[in-house]
């Protein structure tokens, strides 16, 4: 089995609370008492510094340092050296641009895939865990080589899923159908609408729904499914192409 350990969150600030509150019980079980140091990467966002000091604030009150990559000379050496990795909210093309910029994206997959060091996203970070950003809520601002993304998990998953608005008299295409645009397309994955306060625990190959949302499963040529808290996703970590 794969030693993989991923904490893919849908949302990094959930409505009445702070920056990761509501998952923070979460991270400290995901992240244990085995990491002291946590490799933040915040390119999603303009101002880095400015990301780097909210996340460190954050996980300094949790009880573990945090080096933002953004602020080393040679950001492969820091993936390699990392004991953990958190890959922040913000725009995810700009987030991939700067992966594969940055020549990380196979390093981050040697050192979750093979290394076993814990992955944790929000948001942004959570879509660049899967196949590909394709399923992204973001605007393609600049542009990355490819949409290929970091291929922790053979599927995609969209965060902040929002359920149509039955009250609302906005004629635009719903979440759901634009994923189901995605699913004309031959050969696409699942893809898993992770609702806010949501997050998906991988553990080698179980993979549990968290929170205290639930999720959308979309899968090509099938009507969509519900899930609760506590669902077992590990059947979608089997690479179905």
């Amino acid at each position: 089995g794969s030693p993989r350990r991923l904490l893919l969150v849908s949302n990094s600030t959930l409505h009445g609370g702070g920056y990761l509150g509501h998952c923070q019980q979460h991270i400290q079980s995901f992240l244990g008492q085995k990491v002291k140091r946590v490799l933040f990467i915040p390119y999603a966002l303009h101002d880095r510094d400015a990301y780097a000091r909210t996340a460190r604030e954050k996980f300094e009150s949790l009880g573990y340092g945090l080096d933002s990559i953004h602020e080393s000379c040679d950001p492969v050496e820091a993936v390699r050296k990392s004991e953990a990795i958190f890959i922040g909210g913000g725009n995810t093309f700009r987030l991939l641009k700067a992966l594969y910029d940055n020549c990380l994206i196979h390093e981050i997959r040697k050192r979750v895939l093979e290394d076993g060091i814990p992955y944790m996203g929000s948001s942004a970070g959570t879509n660049v865990a899967t196949v590909s950003i394709n399923t992204t809520n973001d605007m393609p601002i600049v542009y990355p080589p490819s949409l290929q993304a970091l291929g922790l998990v053979p599927f995609n998953i969209n965060p902040h899923y929002l359920d149509p608005d039955v009250k609302s008299t906005h004629m635009g295409e719903t979440r759901e159908e634009r994923i189901r645009q995605y699913h004309e397309e031959p050969n696409t994955p699942p893809v898993l609408g992770l609702r806010e306060g949501a997050m998906l625990l991988v553990e080698g190959d179980k993979a549990t729904l968290q929170g205290v949302t639930g999720a959308r499963l979309f899968l090509r040529g099938k009507k969509p499914t519900e899930h609760e808290p506590g669902t077992d996703f590990s059947f979608l970590l089997i690479d179905s192409n």
